[in-house]
């Protein structure tokens, strides 16, 4: 199917356009159009359809983006040991070389792009000629993805312009100038687009075969994200823990979900179909799109062949005997004493996130790590890297819960048993309620071995409270005096090219 590009206006087509290509499943039905304008969406339930689909196409161009955002910062891939030439991009995050020159994401990490294709949907869909069942649907899928967009830009900058009107035509280029908000009214945006979400929703909690689109169960699951980081660093104390914890239990009562027997079984790409673990991911499939974000957490397929797998007790297995067709790079890795600490024989999840490479030489020192979560299938002779990315799951849920009742000072034992029964089976050591910081620091164990490579880990710490993240992250990159860095600051260029644009405080 060829491309589909919609075309607001000049400035709607190169802000909107890009990256509007199809999604074959859910375009079969949709008319072929070559460009679409306003008036067409208005008047064409096809064009208006492929508008829609679209947005997710452009969704899933940000999978690198929300992965390093997400867990790069943290202590999960810093120090790590790789057998390739250092990727230096990444390593900018974890080593917090960050400065207002020295800037690992710019230009907002291009997400604004991402707000303007929801922003146009959210704008014309109330008049298109879509039944009406449909166009609520749609529109609370896409309040619900502004609010998760925009939430990923208050946790990484702080305040940033706002904008839920698309960019339709531009006399000046100074139509374009936009002030940073304070993060007290993006957040105001952000649980006002939730309300709105969940108001069109209205009560429906269904869920497609694969669950790639955005529900109603994604707007709780954001909620009680939301009211969770509101409540820590906002000021919204027990007000708001007490409105995540009510979300979060409506999520955790709906019987399509719950956690998979089979830990593997959450990503493994022939399972996707009624994943009850899955609320929303990034949808990848054959003769679409795969995944290509972690080619640096893999190997390259000379190093297969002389690296083991297992030699200790045995037997040896040679990387490329048990990956034959994966290629790659190691270029980001684990640091030793990381992979010592997660590796517990008895946790079904470490396996099935990430397997230990060794040298074939006296000792078998430790080589590297390969990151399994995501290497995908063999299909026709090839690695085929279709596994879709969780942006929420069930275990999410029991987590960002148990959370919220410990910060409402609740014993939050039985959601984190809930995640151990399934990590490590009958027998599993059982988490007994503790004084508030132990129990945090439980929840983020957890979180540091059930979430890895899924962009979790860096917000985890961060939501917990910044006492956290400054135990966690090695205080040579990140100082408990430097606390200004938790947050992003933007580059010099975007200062110059908008002068309503002020940096980063502390930067």
């Amino acid at each position: 199917m060829k491309p589909h590009i919609v075309t607001i206006t000049l400035v709607g087509c190169l802000i909107a356009g890009s990256g509007l290509f199809s999604c074959q499943n859910e375009l079969r039905e949709v008319i072929p159009q070559t460009s679409l304008n306003q008036s067409l969406v208005l008047s064409d339930a096809n064009a208006a359809q492929t508008l829609y689909t679209g947005v997710y196409s452009s969704f899933r161009n940000y999978h690198s983006t929300l992965f390093a955002l997400g867990e790069m910062r943290s202590d999960l891939w810093s120090d790590g040991l790789f057998t390739e030439s250092e990727d230096a991009g990444l390593k900018q995050y974890w080593s917090h070389n960050i400065s207002r020159n020295n800037v690992p994401v710019d230009n907002w990490g291009g997400l604004y792009n991402l707000v303007d294709r929801i922003n146009t949907v959210i704008k014309l869909f109330p008049s298109a000629p879509l039944d009406d069942a449909k166009r609520k649907t749609y529109l609370a899928e896409m309040y619900g993805m502004r609010a998760f967009v925009y939430y990923t830009l208050l946790r990484t900058w702080g305040g940033v312009p706002i904008t839920t009107e698309p960019v339709t035509a531009v006399e000046n280029l100074t139509d374009l100038y936009k002030a940073r908000s304070t993060p007290e009214d993006v957040m105001k945006l952000i649980k006002s687009d939730l309300e709105q979400s969940l108001t069109l929703f209205a009560g429906s909690n269904a869920f497609a075969t694969k669950r790639v689109n955005w529900n109603r169960a994604a707007s709780l699951t954001l909620k009680g994200d939301v009211f969770i980081w509101s409540g820590t660093h906002m000021g919204g104390g027990n007000a708001d823990f007490t409105v995540a914890k009510s979300a979060l239990e409506e999520v955790k009562a709906l019987p399509t979900l719950g956690l998979q027997a089979t830990y593997a079984d959450i990503f493994d790409p022939t399972k996707k179909s009624n994943n009850r673990e899955i609320i929303f991911a990034i949808n990848y499939e054959k003769n679409e799109a795969i995944q290509g974000v972690y080619g640096s957490f893999l190997v390259n397929t000379t190093q297969a062949g002389t690296l083991f797998f297992d030699p200790v007790p045995g037997p040896a297995v040679a990387v490329n005997t048990t990956f034959p067709f994966v290629a790659g790079a190691s270029r980001v890795g684990m640091s030793s004493a990381t992979i010592t600490k997660l590796s517990n024989p008895n946790d079904q999840r470490i396996r099935a996130s990430f397997r230990v490479m060794y040298r074939n030489t006296a000792g078998f020192p430790i080589a590297a790590v390969m990151l399994t979560k995501f290497i995908g299938r063999v299909d026709a002779g090839i690695q085929l890297y279709d596994n879709d990315f969780p942006i929420y799951r069930y275990a999410d849920v029991l987590l960002l819960l148990a959370e919220a009742n410990m910060k409402l000072g609740n014993d939050p034992s039985a959601d984190i048993n809930a995640i151990r029964a399934r990590a490590y089976g009958t027998g599993f050591t059982v988490y007994t309620n503790g004084n508030q910081e132990t129990n945090m620091n439980a929840i983020l164990d957890e979180y540091l071995r059930e979430f890895i490579g899924e962009g979790k880990r860096w917000w985890a710490l961060r939501r917990a409270g910044n006492a956290y993240v400054f135990a966690a992250v090695n205080p040579v990159y990140l100082p408990a005096a430097q606390a200004f860095k938790l947050v992003l600051p933007i580059s010099v260029s975007m200062l110059n090219t908008d002068p309503k644009l002020v940096q980063t405080p502390g930067y």
